[in-house]
């Protein structure tokens, strides 16, 4: 797993918004990169929810969200839009790659467990919530804190 200080793994995966080079989001904007574990699940629907409910203030901060699991592309887009949209790209990553490079794949290698990252404009990880829990609100707390919110 990526650890504070260290340079995130680049990729290229396929998003509701296009291909999606990581590396290309964090030259413009800090990234919240955000792992979740299964569309239209309630606790990764909640994950996402709360991204979205504050992204005007991630923004603000200057990052973008970059939510990615292992669900199809096809999958992405149906649950984005039950759910209305996400002003944020939904990352497919079928072959399960990223979340081995990020440490963040299931014992069973199904499925990623809900991880954050937060990454800097030169690409280092500046914090890490290896087991990202969307009912605690202290973790969404930390990862505003750390894009520079002062609270």
């Amino acid at each position: 797993m990526p650890q504070v200080g260290e340079k995130a793994t680049d990729f290229i995966l396929p998003s509701t918004e296009g291909s999606l080079q990581l590396s290309r989001v964090y030259k413009e904007k800090k990234v919240v990169l955000a792992f979740y574990t299964e569309d239209d699940t309630p606790s990764c629907a909640q994950e996402l929810a709360s991204f979205k409910e504050e992204y005007t203030t991630i923004q603000e901060l200057g990052a973008e969200v970059v939510a990615v699991s292992v669900d199809s592309l096809g999958s992405h887009r149906s649950f984005r839009d039950k759910v209305g949209g996400y002003p944020f790209p939904l990352v497919s990553d079928e072959e399960r790659e990223v979340a081995a490079a990020y440490h963040v794949l299931h014992d069973n290698g199904k499925r990623s467990h809900r991880a954050v990252f937060v990454i800097d404009r030169e690409g280092v990880v500046i914090h890490a919530i290896p087991w990202y829990q969307p009912g605690n609100p202290s973790q969404l707390l930390e990862v505003f804190q750390t894009l520079g919110l002062e609270v």
